[in-house]
């Protein structure tokens, strides 16, 4: 018996095998993953991947970094003096804001876009953990500040020994000056870096990071400045502690005896050298934790 014509059934859909398939490959697993994420992060310092734009900034940095060490090479060489006229590390130093307007540029790329567009529950819910994605981020933003100031240590370092001056002293020369590029790649990157974790709005972290470096090494410049020649000069130096970037450069001053004459930045004695290296210590180590604490709560 059929139903009327209004009261039959109407077919609602129809079912089609469009031959989906469960992956059965290998699983590259949380290893994998958190490289991926360094890797990717790294890229993004300098804009690799990404538009035209964001590689200005970067590449116009390194270049006007690496030029002048090129120019004091070629100046050395063209003189036909014995050594260089600058240290490779005080260099690091003379050059200092362009290491800030990198660091305040791209510390909130890393960071600050993935909070303000909601990504960073993303990668959670991959197996990356967040102590996988603060180490990541971490070290991706420590590399590229240290690729970013090797380039001209390499630059003094090579042009010193083909314009044939001394290898044993240019040698030591150049190892000072890494040391320098890690601890300041260490150590205002780590501050820079919780600034820019604080803020999904990346004008904001760029302004606060790079308001703190400048005004903190403008303090320590300034009070030191006031009592050169006096016999607070040596207090005055342990106001270095309050700018990561004129810690590290005190530090590496003292612990290499590098620099000259009454605007010289040191820690003020070997217990300052102590003080200032766990103090240096204590800013990475905090920050780091200071990381791990903001992902916890997202």
């Amino acid at each position: 018996m059929s139903l009327p014509p209004d009261t039959r059934t109407a077919d609602t859909g129809v079912i089609h095998d469009i031959g989906y398939r469960g992956y059965q490959g290998p699983r590259l697993g949380r290893a994998y993953a958190a490289r991926s994420l360094f890797t990717q992060s790294l890229r993004a310092a300098y804009g690799l991947g990404r538009s035209g734009k964001s590689k200005v900034l970067p590449m116009l940095v390194l270049g006007v970094l690496t030029v002048p060490a090129a120019i004091v090479v070629a100046i050395a060489v063209a003189a036909k003096q014995d050594s260089l006229p600058v240290e490779p590390a005080n260099y690091l130093s003379s050059t200092g804001i362009l290491i800030w307007i990198f660091l305040a540029a791209q510390a909130p790329v890393l960071l600050s876009r993935d909070l303000r567009y909601n990504t960073v529950p993303l990668y959670f819910s991959r197996p990356i953990t967040r102590t996988d994605y603060v180490r990541a981020k971490f070290a991706a933003m420590f590399c590229a500040q240290f690729l970013l100031m090797l380039a001209p240590l390499v630059v003094l370092y090579a042009g010193a020994l083909l314009g044939g001056m001394d290898f044993g002293d240019n040698t030591e020369s150049f190892l000072y000056g890494l040391v320098a590029a890690v601890l300041h790649s260490l150590v205002p990157t780590s501050v820079a870096l919780v600034i820019a974790a604080s803020t999904p709005r990346r004008g904001f972290g760029v302004a606060a990071i790079m308001g703190y470096l400048a005004v903190s090494a403008t303090l320590a410049a300034v009070t030191i400045g006031m009592t050169r020649g006096t016999d607070s000069a040596d207090a005055a130096q342990w106001t270095a502690l309050v700018s990561p970037d004129t810690l590290v450069e005190s530090l590496v001053n003292e612990l290499f005896d590098l620099g000259s004459g009454l605007d010289r930045r040191h820690a003020p004695g070997g217990f300052g050298l102590m003080v200032f290296a766990l103090v240096a210590a204590a800013m990475v180590a905090g920050s780091y934790r200071l990381l791990l604490r903001r992902y916890k709560t997202i």
